[in-house]
This record gives C-alpha cells, sequence and structure tokens, in this order.
C-alpha cells in the first residue's frame, strides 16, 4: 500500500487530497488500484507518519503440490518429499470475509439460469474481462448489501469472498469495468425478459393469464436536467418529495409476484397514458390471448378500457375504481344483495352495459379506516381549538390553517370552518368551526368499501375480489425495490446507467423473488431477507499453518453452518460446496 495524491483547484487555490492505495495483482499479470482510505488534506509530518506505517506485502505463489501434514513434534517419515511439518502453536486465522450470503445469491443466479444467459450474451473481451462475472458481482451486492459501485469497489467487495466463489480476483470490482458493464448490459433487456419468462414457466410453472400493473416513482437528490429528453422530470411524486426530480417506473407481474418486465417512464408521465404502450409490449412479447389485467384506479382511461373490450380477442380487466363514481351507482347497489366471499367480506355485482361493477365491503378494513378518520379529526380539531385561544393575527391564521389542512388531508372537509375576514380581528365569533354531518355520514357510510370494474361478466363474485386482493403482490414488488434492495439513491448522472442500475435492481429482485417461492414450499412464515441474513453468517478464513522449513501452509475453509442454517439447506435442497484444496507458499514469501 502507499500514498496517492490528487491535486484540484478551488476559489483559486491549490489543494492537495491524499488516499491510501493498495496494488492488486490480476490474474493476467496486470496491477489493478484501490483505494483502502480517503485521508482528504494531510500536512507534513502526517504524510510522514502514514508512509511510515504502510507495509508493502509481498505477492503470494500460486504454486500448488500434494504434501503430507505433520506436527512439529511428532515423527514423520524421513524420506517421502511430500512431508511437511507444521508448527500448530503458531496457527493463526487471516482476512475473514462472508461466503454463505454470496453462495446463496450465486446460486439462485445459477437456478434462474442467469449465468448462462449473459455468458453467452457477454463474451470475454480480448484481454479477459468476465463482463457477465461483474455483473453477478453487481447484483450479488444490490441483494445483499445495496450500494454504490464505487463503495463496491472500495470496500465491500474484499469483504466477501466472490473472488474465491467466481475464481477471480480484484479484477472484478475494478471501478471502470463496473461501470462499463452497466453500459452493455442494458441492451439485454428485452432478451432478459423473454428469458426470465420462460424461467418462470419451467421452475414454478408460472401462468400468465392474469398480470398485474401498477406504477412508482424514484427521485433523483439533484436539480432538473436542462436536456428536454432526459427522463428526470418533476411530477406527482410516491415518495412524498416533490422538491426533486424523478422518473416513473411501470411494472408487470404475476398474481405470485413473479417479475416480468419494466419499463422507465419520464418524471411527468401522467398514469392515465402509460397502460396503452405497455399493452402493444405484452401482446407482442406473449402473444394475443385471453388475459386478464390487473390494475388500481387512475391509471386506465375511459378510451383505453373501450379499447380493451372492443378489441379481437377482447382485453379483459379488472381496475379499481375512485369511491366519487359510488354517488352515481349508489341507488342501483342499493337494490342489490351482499354476497359473503369470505369471512369479513361480502360483495355486491352491478351489470351494466358490457361490464359489471363489484362493490366490496371489509369488516377489517372499516376498522382500519374509521380509527385513521378519528386520530386525523380528534389532531384537527385540536389544533382548532389551540389558534382559537392563541387569537393570532389573521394573516397567520391563514397559514395555520393551511398548514392544518395538509396535515389533515381529505379530513379537512369534514368541518366547516368560518374565517374572519379581511378587515375583522379573529375572534370567537369570527373564528369559528363546527361538524359537517351530512358529508361526515357519507363518508363514514362508505368507509371500508371499494368499488371495482372489469369486463369479466358471469365471474363469480368471490373470483373477482381475489383477483383484485393480488394487486398486493406489485405493491410488495414495489416495497422491495425501494426497501429491501435500495433502488435509491441513484448516484449515476448518464441516462444509459440510471436505466442500467434500474436493471441490476430488477434483477436482483428476480433472486429476492426465487428464493422466496422456494421458501414458501418448506415454510410460509420465513422471509427471504431473514434466509440470507442466516446464510450471511456463514464465513471464509485463510487459515495459516507456518512450517518448520519457513514455508506457510494456507487452507482457506468456510466455516460450518449452525444447525438452523444446516435444516434450512435440507429442507431447500442445497448442498454446501467443498472445501478448496490447501496451498504452500514458498519459503519467506509471506515476510512483511
Amino acid at each position: 500500500m502507499f500514498l496517492r495524491s490528487q491535486v484540484r483547484k478551488k476559489d483559486g487555490k491549490e489543494h492537495t487530497y491524499w488516499s491510501v492505495v493498495e496494488n492488486k495483482r490480476l490474474h493476467d499479470g496486470r496491477v489493478a488500484q484501490r483505494q483502502v482510505l480517503y485521508l482528504g488534506e494531510v500536512n507534513d509530518s502526517q504524510r510522514a507518519a502514514w508512509r511510515k506505517t504502510l507495509d508493502a506485502h509481498s505477492p503470494d505463489s500460486d504454486a500448488t503440490a500434494q504434501i503430507a501434514l505433520f506436527p512439529h513434534d511428532r515423527p514423520a517419515p524421513e524420506d517421502d518429499a511430500r512431508v511437511v511439518r507444521i508448527r500448530l502453536d503458531q496457527l493463526s486465522l487471516h482476512h475473514p470475509r462472508q461466503w454463505g450470503g454470496c453462495w446463496l445469491a450465486l446460486e439462485l443466479y445459477r437456478q434462474l439460469g442467469l449465468d448462462t444467459f449473459f455468458a453467452a450474451q457477454l463474451p470475454v473481451s480480448r484481454k479477459g474481462t468476465r463482463w457477465d462475472q461483474i455483473l453477478q458481482v453487481l447484483v450479488t451486492q444490490r441483494l445483499l448489501a445495496p450500494g454504490s459501485e464505487w463503495q463496491l469497489h472500495r470496500d465491500w467487495f474484499e469483504r466477501t469472498a466472490l473472488a474465491d466463489l467466481l475464481g477471480g480476483d480484484f479484477g472484478l470490482a475494478e471501478i471502470h469495468k463496473l461501470y462499463a458493464t452497466l453500459d452493455q448490459v442494458l441492451p439485454l433487456k428485452e432478451k432478459l425478459f423473454a428469458h426470465l419468462r420462460d424461467k418462470w414457466s419451467d421452475l414454478f410453472g408460472a401462468k400468465y393469464e392474469v398480470l398485474l400493473y401498477d406504477l412508482t416513482s424514484t427521485y433523483f437528490e439533484t436539480n432538473t436536467p436542462e436536456d428536454p429528453a432526459d427522463p428526470r422530470r418533476h411530477g406527482y411524486s410516491r415518495d412524498h418529495r416533490p422538491d426533486c426530480p424523478q422518473v416513473v417506473i411501470a411494472l408487470v407481474v404475476t398474481p405470485e409476484g413473479f417479475p416480468l418486465a419494466y419499463e422507465i417512464l419520464p418524471g411527468n408521465t401522467a398514469d392515465n397514458t402509460t397502460l396503452q404502450g405497455f399493452l402493444e409490449k405484452i401482446e407482442a412479447r406473449y402473444g394475443q390471448a385471453q388475459r386478464v389485467w390487473l390494475m388500481d384506479r387512475g391509471i386506465p382511461t375511459e378510451a383505453v378500457l373501450t379499447q380493451m373490450r372492443a378489441s379481437d380477442p377482447p382485453v379483459n380487466y379488472l381496475v379499481g375504481t375512485p369511491k366519487g363514481a359510488l354517488t352515481a351507482l349508489e341507488k342501483a347497489l342499493l337494490e342489490r344483495p351482499w354476497e359473503t366471499v369470505r369471512d369479513g367480506v361480502q360483495v355486491k355485482l352491478l351489470p351494466q352495459d358490457g361490464e359489471v361493477y363489484v362493490l366490496a365491503r371489509s369488516v377489517g378494513r372499516v376498522g382500519k379506516e374509521r380509527a385513521i378518520r378519528r386520530k386525523k379529526l380528534r389532531r384537527l380539531l385540536a389544533r382548532l381549538h389551540e389558534l382559537r385561544k392563541q387569537s393570532p393575527g389573521r394573516d397567520k391564521l391563514l397559514m395555520a390553517l393551511g398548514a392544518a389542512k395538509k396535515e389533515a388531508g381529505r379530513f379537512y372537509t369534514l368541518l366547516k370552518i368560518t374565517v374572519p375576514a379581511a378587515d375583522q380581528i379573529v375572534s370567537a365569533e369570527t373564528f369559528s368551526f363546527r361538524c359537517d354531518r351530512p358529508r361526515l355520514r357519507v363518508v363514514r357510510r362508505r368507509e371500508g368499501r371499494y368499488l371495482l370494474r372489469s369486463n369479466l361478466t358471469g365471474r363469480p363474485p368471490a373470483e373477482l375480489w381475489t383477483f383484485y386482493t393480488q394487486l398486493v403482490q406489485v405493491e410488495e414488488a414495489f416495497k422491495n425495490l425501494k426497501g429491501d434492495l435500495r433502488v435509491r439513491p441513484v448516484y449515476h448522472q448518464k441516462l444509459e446507467r440510471i436505466e442500467a442500475h434500474i436493471l441490476v435492481a430488477f434483477l436482483a429482485y428476480s433472486l429476492h423473488v426465487c428464493l422466496r417461492q422456494r421458501l414458501k414450499a418448506v415454510a410460509g412464515g420465513l422471509t427471504s431477507r431473514a434466509v440470507l441474513e442466516k446464510f450471511c453468517t456463514v464465513q471464509m478464513v485463510d487459515v495459516h499453518l507456518p512450517t518448520t522449513d519457513g514455508r506457510t501452509v494456507i487452507l482457506t475453509r468456510h466455516t460450518q453452518p449452525e444447525k438452523e442454517l444446516q435444516v434450512l439447506l435440507e429442507q431447500l435442497n442445497l448442498t454446501l460446496p467443498a472445501q478448496p484444496p490447501p496451498k504452500i507458499t514458498a519459503a519467506a514469501a509471506l515476510a512483511v
């Protein structure tokens, strides 16, 4: 390791920043540099102290031979050249690194056939770079410890056993190669979707008659780009960050949660303008068939629904409908009987103009929505009483009411609030509030109810309701992408790498789903994240055994799994690989 400086000009002055850098010898003889520590600006004495404490390590020899080990204080054959006497009293452990989670990630990658798929699509470069293996590193990091490519290069890769598992070295984590891999993988997106479609069918018997479609967004903590073609734009933020530009992600999954495809759209794209293009792409990918699309309210327009009904063959759909539509249908629905589809859930069906409206009522949802409303109203009333006691100026009162309205949301309209005129002071007479009882009765009556709309006429009510509840799978996908796999923050500036970053997250989510489906067969309560954490407890270490002749025998070993992990391995029908063969160094090769 050594010190490396970088000179930058700032405010007309030159500043020298220092880093501790390590040379890593690659299999092809080249040397790659890894930044170990960033020191910033240091003075002369500090720099001298760092240089004094940095040691230069000699590279290990790769030569191997069959040997027989004997303790140095035990008798051994004198005429056998393979005999090596070791000093057990000087045994030491080196380079502990995470092995189990990496092995499981690569095993899931293999089960989905992604290793062979990308090996064929990303051939080895003329310099010997394995782009497919670098992609495995990127996906594994996104699954186990999401972070930036720079963090992977600088810190994470060295703390894992990926080099051992992939038969590579630090060349798999060179920073410029990580970025170059992102540049190469993006054009393979459509081929990847086709590959995953076949794999979900082969491994889990997935069907594509019912598809779930929904949208989410991810934001960027940066200024809006000046390039009009850049999709990072301000729009409706599902992350409650309207101050940041964003992109919209449209995702299609099956009812079991298998991800099939996604698209990246400009951040200012309206929800109801996205569906038509996706329908055409899915038809081109899977053919025209009797397929059911499940969507939340606000995504399809009336024109798109009409086109779906008129197509040949018709495209079936089941979509959520805003509660406001209940006003026009409420009288007709009152005459319809309730049908029980499961404990605590009842539905009414209303056929109309080639469609059927489904009004669902959930006892559990009634209690939840009622509790939310009461909590919001209590806070709003407490704030209004507080403002009445304070008697602020009219302008301050209006500002405070605006803040209270934002916090109360739609429940703010359940109160009739009178504010003083421009020439009046704030008093109990000019500032008053009371409950809007007719509106409250309407809201209370509709709590726990939601309206669905479909062209699946003649289907049983229970089937329609079950279809719609499967939308939770696409919501779970967004939750995992944003939470568990941390698709944001996005550190890239180039549009192509932003899209490639999301593609890597999509691949990691595919591994996540593959593991979840394997776990469903053995225990429904086990989560993918809990199992990954169990596997991550298995470490790999280098056991150094000094010999009496100055050499060192190196045994690279992964730790034995604990009992609960052994049970998991058996239930998942997984077998850990054999321990790597030992190595022995030349005399004094490890001397510092």
